[in-house]
């Protein structure tokens, strides 16, 4: 099995763009996706390029590098927007697997129940990308993943970031998940809140995400609206607001239990995201 760990992106540029490359971060997924007697294309490893490490802070917004794992998330001082996205992130795996996964991975797989994507969305989250060839591209999140396993990615561009926009100021975030157990567990439904209020209590900002339970995580759009001049233990999720959701049934959960769940859930995300 070919594999190699550059150290700078120009390199990890040049190797993506030749054929046949599988691009790896904290490969957390790499054997336990594989079939039985599956033959591994060559394994480029971005672990150890400098530009992709880490996560910063400026004027404009926050960035979390390629490379960045989920226990980086969890130790960084970020502003209480980015709790619903540290909450999702001691849920992803076990503390083994955070400690390895990075975030652009769990992107990348484009799993409609990566746990992730939800907060992220609620972030206004955008991704960069780059390739040899073209340079750097950036895509907002819900433009990046198309479907089930399916990206915006070419076969020669990595991930190099994941870009976050300042978020308002004093916003709080919330992240609620409902599985059969606290860790190692696929996710029935999941929902991710960021509510900003006024100094009466009530909503005047909201952005509420909802995975698992349609082929891309999307974000309810006429709930958030809905949300707004009210206080959070006034907020009654309705059949409209989780029109645009299309869950499936599968030994985790029916169709309709999905929906039920996803009502509570929500409700749940935008008390714990207002406090």
């Amino acid at each position: 099995m070919p594999y190699v760990r550059p150290s700078d992106l120009e390199t990890a540029l040049s190797l993506a763009s030749q054929p046949n490359q599988g691009v790896i971060a904290g490969g957390t997924d790499v054997f336990p996706a594989s079939q039985q007697g599956q033959r591994f294309q060559n394994l480029l490893d971005l672990t150890a390029v400098r530009e992709l490490a880490g996560i910063t802070l400026s004027e404009s917004g926050i960035r979390i590098g390629a490379a960045a794992r989920w226990r980086d998330v969890i130790d960084a001082d970020l502003p209480a927007a980015f709790d619903g996205l540290k909450q999702a992130a001691r849920q992803v795996g076990s503390v083994q697997i955070q400690n390895s996964a990075t975030v652009a991975g769990n992107l990348c797989n484009a799993s409609p129940a990566a746990d992730g994507v939800p907060p992220l969305l609620t972030l206004d989250a955008s991704v960069e990308v780059a390739s040899a060839a073209r340079g750097i591209r950036r895509l907002p999140l819900d433009a990046f993943i198309l479907g089930v396993r399916q990206t915006a990615l070419q076969p020669d561009e990595i991930m190099t970031a994941i870009m976050v926009p300042t978020p308002p100021e004093n916003a709080g975030s919330s992240f609620e998940k409902l599985g059969s157990r606290t860790y190692l567990v696929i996710s029935i439904a999941m929902v991710a809140a960021l509510v900003f209020k006024d100094a009466g209590g009530r909503i005047t900002f909201a952005r509420i995400a909802v995975g698992a339970c349609s082929p891309v995580a999307q974000r309810l759009r006429r709930l958030e609206v809905s949300c707004i001049g009210k206080r959070p233990e006034e907020i009654s999720v309705t059949a409209d607001h989780l029109a645009d959701l299309t869950p499936i049934d599968d030994v985790r959960g029916s169709a309709a239990y999905r929906l039920d769940a996803v009502a509570e859930l929500c409700q749940r995300a935008v008390k714990g995201a207002a406090r």
